[in-house]
């Protein structure tokens, strides 16, 4: 069988029994993950990351010096910072597989779901501390500024912090949706029909595994040279609208 393997030309590998579908399914498949995580993070992401900012502080009526931590309590940033050290403190294929058999266990739902909101957990918590650290580099000025002209705390972050934010947060978070596109290739794990087992089933059937392995590592090179390249002209729009 493994001299057979080694008989076999390129176009028989992927064009025989149209086994280059395989990687069109589990591409479809990959991007589908992507961009659901990539929504789910992003929401998670703003909020914690919110939630950390905030001041949030509701002992703060407490004057007893004994009680000064409690008084300074902020349950949001404590949630926020719980949550934030436990998903960069684990692995995400663990999350993966803890999502899969513990959380819809018993539940049938899509695997590009299950895939998507883990995917989507692990990658809020990494977006949640870039949109932090990005909020708290800008100059403090400007939301001293807008409260002494009476902008409550919401309206200041909506319309003068955040904005400034996100062009300066932007290449960080490029890295980051490029480095969940490439994490979805673990959920194969959990037998889904994505890029990796894809590949894995065409070396099954040709006994070759070099040119199905080279073939979706220059996929996964393609996809993200291209959201690069476009995310640097969005970026670059961005800095010429200053």
């Amino acid at each position: 069988m493994d001299r057979w393997g080694e008989r076999m030309t390129i176009s028989e590998i992927f064009l025989g029994k149209q086994r280059y579908m395989y990687l069109v399914k589990g591409l479809r498949f990959s991007l589908g993950v992507t961009a659901l995580s990539a929504v789910i993070g992003l929401f998670i992401g703003v909020i914690v990351s919110l939630f950390r900012i905030s001041q949030f502080q509701p002992f703060s009526f407490i004057t007893n010096p004994r009680l000064k931590k409690l008084s300074t309590f902020n349950p949001l940033a404590f949630i926020a910072k719980i949550y934030v050290t436990i998903i960069r403190g684990t692995p995400a294929l663990v999350q993966l597989l803890l999502m899969y058999y513990v959380v819809f266990g018993s539940v049938a739902a899509p695997k590009i779901i299950i895939a998507g909101i883990a995917f989507g957990i692990n990658s809020g918590a990494y977006i949640a501390e870039i949109i932090r650290a990005g909020i708290e580099g800008l100059d403090k000025g400007q939301t001293e500024a807008a409260r002494s002209l009476g902008m409550p705390y919401g309206m200041t972050m909506y319309y003068i912090i955040i904005p400034q934010a996100v062009k300066k947060i932007l290449p960080a978070l490029v890295s980051e949706f490029i480095i969940l596109l490439k994490e979805t290739s673990i959920v194969g794990w959990i037998g889904a029909s994505d890029l990796m087992r894809g590949a894995d089933n065409i070396r099954a059937q040709t006994f070759r595994a070099f040119e199905p392995l080279i073939a979706v590592a220059l996929i996964y090179l393609l996809l993200t040279s291209v959201f690069t390249y476009f995310m640097g002209i969005v970026e670059r729009k961005m800095k010429l609208s200053d």
